[in-house]
């Protein structure tokens, strides 16, 4: 998934996510920083959000279950990964994989996960935290090699 394709996705969640949190068109603009005509045009698919708002989209509303239930992950991380293509965050508690994730291999404390969503990989240790994230499988794979 790449940046157009990723910011096509939320701007067409944009008005679902603002009606879960109770939000007018107005609040919502201000909340985002932009003009409420720019936000209804978002709204009815005429324009697509720019990489800013989409990026401040996510962070302000990372935990709206129907936003967590398009990507599929935490949207601040999934940002991140589009943004370096590559998660060189510190280690994160997930909480495992339970829903939105398939097992792909195991090795040694360590287990390769695919994102049924999004389809990105990810790799975690035994105690759930997240030590790489990549849209790459050949890299992930690399990388658990490293690690296990």
């Amino acid at each position: 998934m790449d940046k157009e394709y990723f910011t096509k996705l939320i701007s067409n969640k944009m008005k679902l996510v603002r009606t879960e949190q109770g939000f007018s068109q107005d609040k919502m603009a201000e909340i985002l920083g932009i003009s409420k005509k720019t936000l209804v045009q978002i709204e009815k698919g005429r324009t697509t959000a720019n990489w800013t708002t989409t990026v401040a989209f996510c962070a302000l509303f990372n935990q709206s279950e129907l936003l967590v239930s398009v990507i599929g992950d935490n949207p601040v991380e999934f940002i991140q990964l589009i943004a370096k293509n590559i998660d060189d965050t510190s280690k994160e508690k997930t909480m495992g994989g339970k829903i939105w994730w398939r097992e792909i291999k195991v090795k040694g404390n360590f287990r390769l996960q695919q994102n049924l969503i999004s389809n990105h990989y990810r790799i975690l240790d035994e105690d759930n935290f997240r030590w790489f994230s990549s849209f790459e499988e050949d890299e992930a794979m690399k990388r658990l090699e490293e690690l296990g």
